[in-house]
């Protein structure tokens, strides 16, 4: 889509090949001496960290990096590692941590110079959902302390719980921008037929995407079985069409739902 790049171009690690870009009033190509000391980025992933070291000597040499003040640097260490619960952690290597002590240590690395802006790339990326919900709960204190944040995530509940305004972009290009509720008012007046079956794949989809009154399909493949949702404008009128369309997939259930922001994301993507 294009995430991972944009970050890239705003933090000032990839030059655009073509337009201009600003950030805190600078522009990300002219101005990125003075812009790199006011932001800061987290990306997913165990990268960026120096596995050797404890917890503490890395933020220790990331400050020393950002030019921390020394008078300033002991406390505002301590404070980062109580803020992410790596107090206890502190001085045992990084190479002994869980990936979720690893990447709460990311989120105190990229704190270490109070940033203007933090820029957050997949933050919860491979996490199990115990770890991205206490890294979503993080996130969202930074937020609530009033810390502008731009992050990035294919994940549309996280993106629904977080962000105060969005943009979906799709093969490089911003499909939609606005806040989650208007992204989902978007969608307010449609359907969702939610089938679960054992025999669904691009063939089928295709098929249902064609039919009159559908607006968009996904299908999530599970393990042993497939989950499709089919945005419609009226689910009472199509369920028998749809159904018949798939006898020979071995549907389990068919149900109607309420329209959610990733079907939303759904819709707006594959409107062409």
């Amino acid at each position: 889509a294009g995430k991972t790049t944009t970050i890239k171009m705003l933090t000032t690690l990839l030059i655009p090949t073509s337009g201009s870009a600003t950030v805190l009033g600078l522009d990300v190509l002219k101005d990125s001496v003075k812009l790199r000391p006011r932001i800061n980025l987290v990306s997913g992933g165990e990268r960026g960290l120096y596995f050797r070291l404890t917890g503490r000597q890395n933020l220790e040499f990331f400050s020393d990096m950002y030019r921390v003040p020394r008078e300033a640097k002991k406390k505002k260490i301590e404070d980062l590692l109580e803020q992410v619960g790596l107090t206890e952690a502190a001085d045992i290597r990084v190479e002994e941590y869980s990936r979720g002590m690893k990447q709460r240590l990311h989120l105190a690395r990229g704190l270490v110079n109070d940033p203007e802006v933090l820029f957050l790339d997949e933050p919860t990326l491979g996490l199990d959902p115990e770890i991205s919900r206490e890294t979503r709960a993080l996130i969202r204190r930074l937020s609530e302390k009033g810390m502008t944040i731009m992050l990035t995530t294919h994940y549309m509940f996280e993106a629904d719980e977080l962000c105060d305004r969005l943009a979906i972009i799709s093969d490089g290009r911003i499909k939609a921008m606005g806040s989650p509720y208007s992204m989902k008012e978007s969608v307010r007046n449609d359907s969702i037929i939610e089938i679960e079956a054992r025999e669904l794949g691009e063939a089928q989809r295709k098929e249902l995407a064609d039919l009159p009154g559908v607006s968009a399909v996904s299908i999530e493949f599970l393990e042993g079985r497939q989950l499709a949702r089919i945005v419609v404008d009226d689910a009472p009128t199509l369920i028998p069409t749809v159904a018949a369309l798939l006898e020979n997939s071995k549907v389990i259930s068919i149900r109607v739902d309420q329209p959610t922001l990733e079907d939303a994301y759904i819709k707006m993507v594959s409107t062409k």
